[in-house]
């Protein structure tokens, strides 16, 4: 069996596993709030289609977050591209501080086409680890460990995070591809981050963690 069958198969026993909770309820986006630059209504840009799949036009510029707050848990996510292959993004810990409509202060696990698990400090985020972006680049990046284990495009992915007191862990179809430690800050909301591409999402749950 495949390294990367494995990790579709973890990822669906993840998503079912006792204390996994659903962060869409599959009716509304009661919970989830929409920040863009221009504003745009969120039905306008997410809709709840059968079978617990939400699809994102993608733009305009922004991101999708949760109004709770998290720490310390494991989050399961699928996704797959709709339309061409582009940019994306899970926001983790979203928090108050210096931010516009488009970036605000999180920590971005990379779901952009021939970057996934990539992770990219956003506003003041911080990690102990040093960037692997050159000197000066923009956006500052610390790449995925391993080789690339993205799926074909249309194809649905999943990322399984793992945070924990400061501590952030990104598998990637069952490939662990990047951590950092010393996340700051290591609680917030998480999100969901719009870059133009359209893309679906699928079984997003939440299992809290003592």
């Amino acid at each position: 069996m495949s390294k990367l069958w494995t990790g579709c198969v973890a990822g669906l026993l993840l998503a079912g596993q006792a204390g996994a909770v659903d962060l869409f309820n599959g009716k509304d986006f009661t919970g989830w709030e929409l920040q863009t630059t221009p504003a745009a209504p969120l039905e306008s840009v997410f809709t709840m289609l059968p079978g617990g799949v939400v699809a994102s036009t993608g733009k305009p510029a922004g991101f999708l977050a949760t109004t709770a707050s998290y720490r310390n848990y494991k989050l399961h996510v699928e996704w797959r591209w709709s339309g061409k292959p582009g940019n994306g993004g899970v926001l983790l810990h979203i928090s108050p501080g210096p931010m516009d409509r488009v970036w605000p202060l999180s920590l971005q696990v990379q779901t952009k086409n021939g970057s996934v698990g990539d992770l990219l400090p956003m506003a003041d985020y911080s990690f102990a680890e040093p960037p692997t972006s050159a000197a000066g680049a923009v956006p500052i990046i610390k790449a995925h460990m391993v080789a690339d284990s993205e799926l074909p495009a249309g194809e649905w992915n999943s990322a399984d995070i793992v945070s924990r007191d400061g501590t952030v862990e990104v598998t990637i179809n069952g490939v662990v591809q990047n951590k950092v430690t010393k996340a700051t800050p290591s609680s917030g909301r998480i999100g969901f981050q719009l870059e133009s591409a359209p893309y679906e999402l699928r079984r997003v749950t939440l299992t809290q963690l003592d």
